[in-house]
């Protein structure tokens, strides 16, 4: 069809709304409440535009046939200060927050708003939970949390409650977060647009760390930082700064600077050869990994028979493994006390925080900080973090794989714990390493292999709704990884905002890229994982490493 925008005459589909037919053609418009693939709410009223002389909402409003749209009229532009001086009697008037990635910030200089003439009408206490954090009085109640946590997580742990000017977001019954089944993923943190959910900070406690001499203090970062890191300092998504991340760490003050893909290696070890006892005796399947606390936690409130049944792998994740090791292994190693050695984690996920608080994991894990964190860290220590020459990790625990790599995607775990797990079963060498049925950002992806003659049929998946959708097919399968998060790590509460799925691509690619261009491939390959077996483990689900990277989890309330 033909219509008019700002009185130049272009084609556009039915299918399209006013938005996304601007954004087409290079106009933006300020937006709050709306989310890339999930539909339109119109809430917060700020995507304001005339069609045919009236105001509507350009994300919800679809075009007529020859139709007028203007977009910056001056009763768009009056309208829209207006709603936003609105939003903000909802909203503290001092904003703690005035970075890119918050949105009304930006919105507020976009349109030359200095001064509110409204008073904030909200009076609530911070939420204060052991990972994520509520401040309600920053909340503008648009609700990209509440369908980011119903929608893309199927968790449903935040409502609206009340009417009128008492609306809010809340957990039921105006619980805490942490007396709720929130599974802490962070996706909430992402999407809000006005900073009204953050993550628990411990960067005062690392930087505290960092100064006493007394300690060692030792870094240690997830697979996915390589690829995200660089955002937080203006670089490209998908860029590759593992060895800038080293230099930048080691410049804070860390006395070693550790790869959690050890940890994923030896994650691998662990598990590839508990899935094959299985496959030995038959069952219980599925057998599904545990490195995604987010998971655990989903797993914990709603699938009880899981555990029941058996079905959950035991192992630790990665970084709690590493964190273990470090504290015994690497410790005995160096003649280190291992109460002078903290460990701090980098992790793209804000679930990780719990994780490490859990009694039952005895974490080796001190302080976990998210990819915005070090962002922050690197900051604070003034390091010009894009003219750094690339260093190595440590190699006392920093040798790692491809395998170890590619767990920061989705459908990462199982192809790295196919990869060994295949040999293992075998004892023949996998000519074609790459699984790439198991790839790509579909929610769902399944395939199949032959170890012994017998066919085991795998899958992954990744974001909560997509995990509930799988596991109401579970019995198909004999192996499942699943990841909270869309886009597994990459796409971690923890990382820098992403705006499109294209961000979440170019950060896979690179995994790949990463993994591709390693010698080492396969976890089983790593020296250093044999070194730690011949000299403290003894050998995978031995007595020493159930006791030291094994965990059981345990039933909480869906409620």
């Amino acid at each position: 069809m033909k219509i008019k925008l700002d009185n130049k005459e272009i084609e556009c589909g039915q299918d399209k709304t006013l938005l996304e037919i601007c954004l087409q053609n290079g106009i933006k418009i300020p937006t709050l409440c709306y989310q890339e693939s999930l539909k339109p709410e119109a809430r917060c009223r700020v995507c304001l535009v005339e069609m045919d002389g009236k105001l509507v909402t350009a994300c919800s409003t679809y075009p007529k046939e020859g139709c007028s749209i203007i977009t910056e009229s001056e009763k768009v532009m009056k309208a829209r200060r207006m709603n936003i001086e609105l939003i903000m009697a909802g909203h503290v008037k001092t904003c703690s927050l005035n970075v890119s990635s918050n949105q009304l910030c930006t919105i507020l200089e976009q349109i030359g708003l200095t001064g509110i003439r409204f008073d904030p009408i909200r009076d609530y206490e911070e939420d204060l939970g052991s990972a994520v954090i509520r401040e309600d009085n920053k909340c503008i109640n648009c609700g990209r949390c509440v369908k980011t946590c119903a929608d893309i997580q199927a968790v449903y742990a935040i409502d609206f409650a009340n009417r009128g000017f008492n609306e809010h977001v809340a957990p039921y019954c105006e619980h805490k977060l942490s007396d709720v089944a929130c599974i802490k993923c962070g996706q909430c943190i992402l999407h809000c647009p006005v900073g009204a959910i953050r993550e628990r900070e411990h960067l005062y406690e690392v930087i505290k760390s960092l100064k006493d001499k007394r300690k060692k203090v030792i870094v240690q970062t997830a697979p996915s930082i390589r690829v995200t890191l660089g955002e937080e300092f203006g670089m490209p998504p998908g860029s590759l700064v593992t060895g800038k991340m080293v230099a930048a760490l080691r410049k804070c003050g860390f006395d070693k600077v550790f790869d959690v893909d050890l940890g994923a290696d030896m994650t691998i070890m662990e598990e590839a050869s508990e899935f094959l006892s299985r496959v030995k005796k038959n069952g219980p399947f599925p057998m599904i990994t545990t490195c995604c606390p987010g998971w655990i936690l989903m797993m914990e409130h709603f699938y009880h028979e899981l555990i029941d049944n058996d079905n959950m792998s035991t192992c630790k994740s990665p970084h709690e493994m590493l964190g273990m090791l470090t504290k015994t292994y690497y410790a005995k190693k160096q003649g280190i006390n291992p109460k002078d050695i903290v460990v701090v984690s980098i992790m793209p996920c804000t679930a990780k925080k719990f994780e490490s608080t859990r009694p039952e994991m005895k974490s080796g894990v001190n302080y976990v900080l998210t990819t915005r964190e070090c962002a922050k860290l690197i900051n604070h220590f003034k390091i010009d973090f894009k003219n750094l020459p690339d260093e190595d990790f440590d190699p006392s625990l920093g040798i790692s794989t491809g395998a170890g790599v590619i767990f920061g995607a989705t459908g990462g775990v199982m192809e790295a714990a196919l990869r060994t797990a295949y040999e293992f079963g075998t004892g023949e060498e996998l000519k074609k390493i790459e699984f790439h049925e198991i790839r790509g950002m579909n929610g769902i992806k399944e395939g199949s292999v032959s170890i012994k003659g017998k066919t085991i049929k795998f899958a992954a998946a990744h974001g909560g709704a997509n995990a509930r959708k799988l596991m109401e097919m579970r019995k198909n399968y004999h192996f499942i990884e699943i990841m909270a998060c869309p886009g597994g790590c990459i796409g971690g509460g923890g990382q820098p905002p992403h705006s499109t799925l294209e961000t979440l691509k170019k950060r896979a690619e690179a995994i790949y890229s990463a993994d591709k261009s390693l010698k080492l491939r396969k976890s089983h390959e790593n020296p250093i994982v044999k070194q730690i077996y011949k000299e403290f483990l003894g050998e995978p689900l031995g007595k020493k490493s159930e006791k030291i990277l094994h965990v059981r989890y345990f039933k909480k309330s869906q409620f």
